[in-house]
């Protein structure tokens, strides 16, 4: 039978796991609203911003989980031994899709903020990291889709949110990165207008 600090560990470990997937459903509900501005970028251009800057501080969050995950398996923490990896594939592709990630939104807060002279670049280095980021991030959504939404209501349901503790911290957690990301939307709003008066073609 497992001692008490297996179990710690362990508990540690699927804490980890809740955060993880909470998060990545806050994400996917931002990507897709986010995703419903591309249509039409030009008339939704406002939102567009906001709610990529609302995305950053999730990003964060959720770059930090797994990073911890990624870090405490390989320095050899006997928990996320027990816990696995997820399959070679997955791994692999995970460093893609957090650069294809910091380059999208680093691109797009890029846009915002220099001159006219940079924004051709900037604008090509937006859309074809998009583009990658697209195609990567759909192969990484569609391999973890199931966990995440066996893992994320665990937290929210009355039955499963005390097997775990922690819940309350780690919806603060999720909060806090939302309430940060609008905080630099609002930041950022004057700048949209700026964008569209010097935006290449403008």
């Amino acid at each position: 039978m497992p001692g008490r600090a297996e179990r710690r560990a362990d508990a540690g470990v699927a804490a980890n796991a809740r955060l993880t997937a909470s998060s990545a459903v806050v994400l996917l509900v931002l990507l897709a609203a986010e995703g419903v501005t591309i249509l039409r970028v030009r008339e939704l251009l406002t939102p567009h911003v906001f709610i990529g800057m609302v995305l950053i501080p999730p990003v964060l969050l959720k770059v930090a989980s797994t990073g911890w995950r990624f870090a405490r398996y390989y320095r050899g923490a006997p928990a996320y031994r027990r816990k696995g990896t997820p399959p070679l594939l997955l791994r692999l592709l995970g460093p893609v899709v957090i650069i294809l990630t910091v380059v999208l939104l680093a691109s797009g807060v890029g846009l915002l903020l220099v001159g006219r002279s940079w924004l051709p670049l900037l604008l090509t280095v937006h859309k074809a990291s998009f583009v990658l980021w697209f195609g990567a991030m759909t192969i990484h959504v569609l391999g973890h889709l199931g966990e995440v939404f066996r893992l994320a209501p665990r937290d929210w349901l009355l039955r499963t949110q005390r097997d775990v503790t922690g819940a309350s911290p780690r919806w603060w957690l999720i909060a806090a990165s939302l309430v940060v990301g609008c905080m630099l939307g609002f930041l950022l709003f004057s700048h949209v207008g700026h964008w569209l008066a010097v935006r290449p073609g403008g």
